[in-house]
C-alpha cells in the first residue's frame, strides 16, 4: 500500500475516526484504525464493537492495499503534520510516514485481523432536518446515564412515528423533546447510545435546509454524510415508560425569567461546589422564589421575582441538574410545576411545550 495526500486532510479524517477506537481492550486490533487504499481513494475505519466510524477522502494512490495502525498514536503523530504533504506506505518495518526529507515508522497489524463491519444502509429509513436533529440531541442526551449499572440508560429512546420523540434519563432526571420528521419508511422505537447521537450531531454541517437520513436494520443504526459513515449497535430491552414517570397533577406553578433564575442558581452553586449532593433550595411564596445554599464556606440567599400559583413550597435539588435543564429550554420564560417537596417536578417553556425536563428533589437534612 502506498499513497500521497495532504497532511491536513489526513489529520482531520484520522481525528474523526479515532473517536471509535477502543480504549481498554484485550484485542489490540480494536485500538487500531484500518487504512484502505484503492482506486476509489482512501478509507479510514475504526470500531470499538459498539460504534464504528468510516471516513473516505481522495488521495493519489500509488499502490492499493490495507493495513491497521495504532489509532491514538497515529492520530497524535499525524496531527503534527497537518501542514505537510505526506507519503504513507507499508513495508517490512510496518507503516512508513514520509514528509519533507524525513521518514518515520510505526508498527502495524495485518488488515485481515480487523473485524468485519457492515457499512451498507438498511431498508428502514427516516429523514430529519439537520438542524432539527442537532437540536433534539442537544436537548436530551445530557440526561443519559454515564455508568454501566443500567446500560440501557446510556442511550436515548427514539420513537420514530409521525414525529421523532426522544427520551433520556439517568435515574435522577429525565429529558423529553419532540421534533418533526420529513419522511419515513415505517415506524420504529430505537434505543441509541448517547455517544453515537453526539457523534452524528458533530458530523452534520447543520445547514438550514440540510437533511439527514437514519437507516436501521438488524439492530444497527447507520448514517452517512459527506464522506463519513457512522454505524452503531442499538441497545435492546424495555426502556422506562415516560408516562409512568412524569407526573400529571401539580399543586404549585412558577413562571420565571430563565436568565434571572439561572444566574441566581449559578451564584448559589459556587459555595457548594464539590459537595456530594450539590444542593440548592427554592422557597416559593407569593410572587417570588428565594434561591439559597449553605456550606462550610458560607451561605447564599437571593430573591427572584416570579409568577406563582398554588401552595407555598420549599424544595431542594441538585444545582447542576436544575441549571442544565434551564439551559436546554429555548424560551426566555419557563414554567416549573411542583407536586410537593419530595415529588418529582418538571420544567417546560412557557409557550411551546415540545420539550420537558423532570428532576427528582433531594431531602435536605438541614
Amino acid at each position: 500500500m502506498r499513497f500521497n495526500c495532504n497532511g491536513l486532510t489526513l489529520a482531520e479524517a484520522v481525528l474523526k475516526v479515532s473517536k471509535a477506537c477502543a480504549v481498554r481492550t484485550t484485542a489490540p486490533v480494536m485500538e487500531c484504525i484500518k487504512i484502505t487504499a484503492s482506486g476509489e481513494g482512501i478509507s479510514l475505519l475504526a470500531t470499538d464493537g459498539e460504534l464504528s466510524i468510516e471516513r473516505k477522502f481522495d488521495a493519489e494512490v500509488l499502490e492499493e492495499g490495507a493495513v491497521c495502525v495504532p489509532g491514538k498514536l497515529f492520530s497524535d503523530f499525524i496531527s503534527k503534520l497537518s501542514g505537510e504533504e505526506i507519503d504513507v506506505s507499508t513495508g517490512e518495518k510496518g507503516v512508513s510516514i514520509a514528509y519533507r526529507d524525513s521518514k518515520s515508522y510505526m508498527q502495524a497489524i495485518p488488515a485481515e485481523e480487523f473485524p468485519s463491519i457492515n457499512l451498507e444502509a438498511g431498508e428502514n429509513s427516516f429523514v430529519i432536518g439537520q438542524n432539527a436533529f442537532k437540536e433534539i440531541v442537544a436537548e436530551t442526551v445530557f440526561c443519559c446515564a454515564s455508568d454501566d449499572s443500567r446500560p440501557i440508560l446510556k442511550g436515548c429512546l427514539m420513537e420514530l412515528k409521525d414525529t421523532l420523540k426522544m427520551t433520556a434519563l439517568d435515574g435522577y432526571r429525565l429529558a423529553f423533546s419532540e421534533t418533526s420528521i420529513l419522511s419515513k419508511s415505517g415506524e420504529k422505537n430505537l434505543i441509541c447510545p448517547a455517544r453515537t447521537l453526539n457523534e452524528i450531531s458533530k458530523m452534520l454541517a447543520g445547514e438550514e435546509d440540510g437533511e439527514v437520513t437514519l437507516y436501521e436494520e438488524g439492530g444497527q443504526l447507520l448514517v452517512k454524510s459527506e464522506g463519513t459513515t457512522i454505524v452503531s449497535r442499538l441497545y435492546r430491552g424495555d426502556f422506562i415508560k415516560r408516562e409512568n414517570v412524569v407526573p400529571t397533577r401539580f399543586s404549585t406553578y412558577v413562571t420565571v425569567d430563565k436568565g434571572e433564575l439561572s444566574a441566581s442558581v449559578e451564584r448559589a452553586a459556587i459555595l457548594i461546589r464539590g459537595d456530594k449532593n450539590n444542593l440548592v433550595t427554592l422557597e416559593i411564596s407569593s410572587e417570588k422564589v428565594k434561591v439559597s445554599s449553605v456550606s462550610e464556606y458560607g451561605t447564599v440567599a437571593e430573591t427572584v421575582n416570579a409568577e406563582t400559583d398554588g401552595v407555598d413550597l420549599t424544595i431542594s435539588m441538585n444545582a447542576k441538574y436544575l441549571l442544565e435543564a434551564l439551559r436546554a429550554l429555548k424560551e426566555e420564560r419557563v414554567t416549573i410545576s411542583f407536586s410537593g417537596a419530595i415529588s418529582p417536578f418538571i420544567l417546560q417553556n412557557q409557550e411551546k411545550k415540545d420539550s420537558l425536563y423532570l428532576i427528582l428533589p433531594v431531602k435536605n437534612a438541614s
